[in-house]
């Protein structure tokens, strides 16, 4: 586990009313200057002010107290640089009580971290390298921008000023209050900016360069735009409708409306995540916001919709309303996240979002939670670099599992209600987790506080197992027992783990809706569902919204194949059903073969949220056969199984075919080519041909499957080609779907050329990584992937200092091995080499490479049987 550093938070004697903030940014050099004026309030007399500040150099600390008009200077200003912190110190020291304001100026580099303030680099019109600026400030980065009380309950109301060049675009939080000539310059002036709502440093955003605009209004009368760089003016087309009807929406959803006047969307050409909420200003990697009509996917399309959706969810969770503490971060991002889902369901339905809210987030949330180097939803965090490790799939996922959980829970009426409450009750203020639990339990009168309470406070999630199942008269009495699910079958848990479980149950009479609902409070308990008739089938969980998992005695098992193969089951239960099987695979509470036997029940599935599951088992078995002499029947019998319905959705589209079809054809073709399939591979050749001599462009849902399928079995000449669509490409979403699939080669040696291509300067840092990772998806390339991240260790601890981006690609080049030499070795890495933020990821991976030796030991030598009973 992480080792805790030495923290502590600001004092509290001081609080800040406003800030008014001046900075002169510098592109020549990439310095800027700054100045500020902080309104005071002295809550207890003291000699110091301490602040947050790093990488700045402070200057020149006064207090001017009102009451008297005497100005104090600091007699000296120290600086504490683990702690992030700068003091003024005064003699004599300042009275309780009295209010002022603190004046500093400063300085500060405008650095290429993707932190703090930052600069983002594009080519001019004749290929010259331009700049803008920009800044990512959450967890803990306004502080390198200017001192500040950098703690997301210590809210202040900013205004902000930028010296800049007259022909930049220049964008802040709140609209443009007045441009004014600098005096002895005839190209800088001075934008000031309207005074923000009281909010959070984190919050804070400023942006200077080089940007087009589209705009539209809400109906209810909110300026939305859309940043794009020069050029890209109409990919900004489909977000901008996208924020337009949303905020109507959660305006109603929550009964508030959105409170600032304007709203703008940025794409950001260098950003270290997808998109981040800054109130009024949000910021955005270039795929997570511009869409073309001709060369994006209907997957990022979709992908968009729901970034956008997350990002105004925050304007209300996040931003109106801010938690205490980064260890409730999940209040934040559990809860947009469930939102975003809300929001995509009500603005294109067609999405069947919902069901994709299962394989996308439920279950990930699920497959990181079941380690024993999890972490609680709620999870102390004190230093910086602690607070980025819990950026994750527990916060933003499993938060998001509980909110919907807890939502079926009460009812959708009660929760709406219950919302209003907690967003009223502390509007422009901050929570803790247990005053969102207040207001709902207000609302719905149910002990939500008791329940939910044992989901945010331990690891984990239960596993339910029935135990029995017996028919009394026209009741059906289920005996159940309760205990935390562990991946490793050698540890046993301890009777520690309880959770007050929500259970429904559905049957075969409507497998669609629940019959009968129960709170589950203890560890064992029988349950009796009236009116349920002998030859009945009852399922636990219908809908699979409960945070668990269910293990059905195997005859029970048995009854639900003919509804999964007759379709009856909802797709999102029968995927489900395969999920939990595979999850006890994993565990060793069942073998590798029973759910290779469940498969064969899909064969004739048309669903493409099943087949997504479905081939989310499939890629994880497929990871782990690479270290078998097996691996080639493996893949032949993913070949038959994927055989039927890649004849159904063949190349071309159908006439009105559902945006759920043209995703399955990408899933469908793109696992075909994993597995070696020639008939695939074949068309993709074709279809790349026909591409680079202009006959026939591939159509975007198309191209990682085409891209993919021809590097599998390409050459040296294959990768020229790829690369110089790359390059002859301005469009990011089609860099990416390049960079990512270019690791389906097979030559160690061209191999090595994509890891060196990755860290070139062609290649932005924010999607090195991914490109890295894709190199990491195969056996052989795993191992050149490890050694190349040891080789370059002190480039990727200098260009990634934290963050999402380094955890991610340690957990991706490390956690698919499978030996104890392995593991013996990535942990002794990370014990000699310090990566700070990823401690926690480093964990999870040595668990998840012992994890699968175990896996493979056990189940070895059962998968190889069966694959030649089956005659491959």
């Amino acid at each position: 586990m992480a080792e805790e550093k030495p923290f502590q938070r600001l004092p509290t004697n001081v609080t800040p009313v406003n800030y008014d903030i001046e900075i002169t940014p510098n592109f020549g050099d990439f310095t800027f200057k700054g100045s500020q004026k902080i309104d005071l309030l002295i809550t207890a007399e003291t000699k110091e002010i301490t602040m947050n500040a790093a990488d700045l150099t402070v200057r020149n600390g006064v207090f001017l107290d009102n009451a008297s008009g005497a100005k104090i200077n600091a007699r000296h200003v120290e600086f504490d640089t683990p702690l992030e912190t700068v003091k003024f110190v005064f003699d004599p020291p300042l009275k309780s009580g009295s209010a002022g304001v603190l004046s500093m100026e400063f300085d500060g580099s405008i650095n290429d971290k993707m932190k703090g303030f930052y600069r983002s680099k594009f080519q001019g019109p004749n290929g010259e390298d331009r700049y803008n600026g920009v800044t990512q400030f959450e967890a803990t980065d306004a502080r390198r921008c200017f001192p500040c009380w950098d703690e997301p309950s210590v809210k202040a109301t900013f205004d902000i000023g930028l010296v800049v060049e007259k022909e930049k675009v220049t964008l802040s939080n709140m609209p443009v209050k007045a441009t004014s000539p600098v005096s002895g310059s005839d190209n800088l002036h001075l934008v000031q900016f309207e005074r923000t709502p009281i909010m959070s440093t984190y919050l804070v955003a400023l942006v200077i360069g080089d940007f087009e605009y589209i705009e539209t209004k809400s109906t209810d009368g909110v300026l939305c735009r859309v940043y794009t760089p020069p050029g890209k003016l109409e990919q900004g087309r489909f977000a901008l409708d996208v924020v337009a009807r949303v905020l109507p929406y959660y305006k109603e959803y929550f009964g508030i409306a959105y409170p600032l006047p304007k709203i703008d969307l940025v794409a950001i050409a260098d950003f270290s995540a997808g998109a981040m909420e800054n109130w009024g200003l949000v910021t955005y990697r270039e795929t997570c916001l511009l869409i073309d009509e001709k060369q994006s996917s209907s997957s990022n399309r979709q992908w968009v919709a729901l970034v956008v959706g997350h990002e105004a969810a925050h304007m209300w969770f996040g931003n109106l309303v801010t938690m205490e503490w980064w260890t409730h971060l999940w209040l934040n991002e559990g809860y947009a996240t469930f939102v975003e889902f809300l929001c995509v369901d009500h603005l294109f339905p067609e999405y069947d979002i919902w069901t994709q809210f299962v394989t996308e987030t439920f279950i990930r949330a699920l497959e990181l939670d079941c380690l024993e180097n999890s972490h609680p939803i709620e999870v102390p965090v004190g230093h910086p670099s602690e607070i980025d490790e819990i950026f994750d799939d527990i916060s933003y996922n499993k938060g998001a599992c509980i909110i919907r959980m807890l939502h079926d829970y009460i009812g959708d009426t009660d929760f709406r209600k219950g919302m209003n409450l907690y967003l009223t009750r502390h509007q422009y203020k901050n929570a803790f987790t247990e005053d969102l639990w207040a207001a709902l339990e207000e609302a719905s009168g149910k002990p939500v506080g008791a329940v939910m309470g044992t989901w945010t406070k331990q690891m984990g999630f239960p596993l339910i197992r029935v135990l029995a199942s017996r028919q009394e008269g026209t009741n059906r009495v289920i005996e159940l027992s309760q205990e935390k699910f562990c991946t490793d079958p050698c540890k046993k848990t301890d009777g520690n783990y309880h959770w007050m479980i929500p259970l429904t149950f559905c049957s075969s009479s409507n497998p669609a809706k629940p019959i009968y609902s129960t709170l589950m409070d203890s560890q064992s308990m029988t349950v009796t569902i009236p009116n349920v008739s002998e030859n009945e089938w009852v399922k636990l969980n219908p809908g699979t919204i409960g945070f668990y998992r269910v293990q059905y005695p195997p005859e029970i098992l048995e009854q639900f194949l003919p509804a999964i193969q007759q379709k009856v089951l909802p797709p999102v239960d029968r995927l489900g059903l395969l999920d939990d099987v595979f999850a006890l695979v994993q565990s060793g509470q069942t073998g590798t073969t029973n759910v290779l036997k469940l498969l064969d029940a899909f064969k004739d599935e048309t669903n493409y949220t099943v087949w997504s599951s479905i081939s989310n088992v499939m890629s994880k078995l497929n990871l782990l056969l690479q270290y078998t002499d097996y691996h080639d029947q493996f893949k032949a019998y993913g070949r038959k199984l994927f055989s039927s319905i890649e004849e159904k959705v063949g190349w071309e589209a159908k006439p009105d075919e559902s945006h759920l079809d043209t995703m399955l054809r990408t899933l469908v073709l793109l696992r075909m080519t994993t597995f070696g399939h020639e008939k695939t591979i074949e068309e993709a050749n074709k279809r790349l041909k026909q591409h680079v001599s202009g006959e026939k462009t591939i159509i975007a849902d198309l191209r990682t499957v085409v891209y993919r399928g021809v590097l599998s079995v390409g050459d040296e000449s294959t990768y020229n080609a790829l690369l110089k669509l790359y390059h002859e490409s301005n469009m990011q979403e089609e860099k990416d779907r390049i960079g990512r699939s270019l690791g389906a080669i097979k030559d160690p040696e061209l191999l090595r050329k994509v890891l060196e291509f990755s860290i070139s300067n062609d290649v932005r840092s924010q999607d090195s990584v991914f490109v890295i990772i894709s190199v990491g998806m195969s056996k052989t390339g795993r191992e050149i992937a490890w050694n190349f991240f040891k080789e370059n260790k002190e480039l990727f601890r200098e260009r990634y200092p934290g963050g999402g981006l380094i955890s991610r690609l340690v957990k991706y080049v490390t956690e698919d091995f499978v030996t104890e030499e392995m593991a013996t070795e990535v942990e002794k890495f990370f014990i000699e080499n310090s990566f700070p933020g990823t401690e926690r990821t480093v964990q999870q991976s040595i668990e998840s490479i012992r994890l699968n030796g175990s896996w493979l030991k056990r189940d070895e030598n059962a998968v190889r049987q069966y694959l030649q009973t089956v005659g491959l």
